[in-house]
């Protein structure tokens, strides 16, 4: 069996550049599937349905390729949260987050073409956040960084200063687990080395 070609099926460009360090340069093909579709309560079988369908929305533009398509939310005190709206819904998350913890989920699918399987798991990382003052929050939402993240921060960048510490995968958190990443690929029969 071949290696295919891996695809990405995510304009996120910390998906991407997760990838890239670990050595697998992706074809980006951003789904643009309408989130709104899908109302699901229950954080890990959201992320996992939005990624399969990410995933299965791009997977017709090829014939033989392996589509990985990937879905996060944090969940805070039972309460699913994707990217802010706008920056108030940002400043009241931070608000409700800061001096606590949220479970971040990342969902991961994979379609691989010439074997025509479908596999789908979650990952789950605890972030505990900072305690803030309203002058951070104010500050931080205004760099615009938390209305482009699920759960209004993003680890690599400003809001690293803000999480105390992680439980779990580290990677997981930026948007996909290498970890998970490496043994979905075993699972479907590749080494993640076939994509170097």
């Amino acid at each position: 069996m071949g290696t295919p070609p891996f695809v990405l099926a995510s304009a996120s460009v910390a998906r991407r550049r997760l990838l890239q360090i670990a050595g697998i340069e992706p074809l980006v093909c951003p789904s643009d599937f309408d989130e709104s579709q899908v109302q699901i309560d229950e954080p890990g079988l959201l992320v996992k349905t939005l990624a399969q369908r990410k995933a299965e929305t791009v997977a017709p533009q090829f014939q033989s390729a392996l589509i990985m398509g990937c879905d996060s939310v944090l969940a805070v005190n039972g309460e699913i949260h994707g990217k802010p709206a706008n920056p108030e819904e940002a400043r009241q998350r931070w608000q409700k987050m800061q001096g606590h913890f949220g479970d971040l989920y990342t969902g991961h699918a994979f379609i691989d073409l010439p074997q025509n399987r479908t596999l789908v798991k979650c990952q789950v990382t605890r972030v505990y956040f900072a305690q803030l003052s309203s002058d951070t929050i104010d500050a931080y939402v205004a760099t615009g960084e938390p209305l482009k993240c699920a759960g209004a921060f993003a680890l690599e960048g400003r809001g690293g200063l803000f999480v105390e510490k992680l439980e779990g995968c580290h990677s997981n958190v930026i948007g996909l687990s290498l970890p998970l990443l490496r043994q979905m690929l075993a699972d479907l029969g590749y080494s993640v080395t076939d994509f170097w």
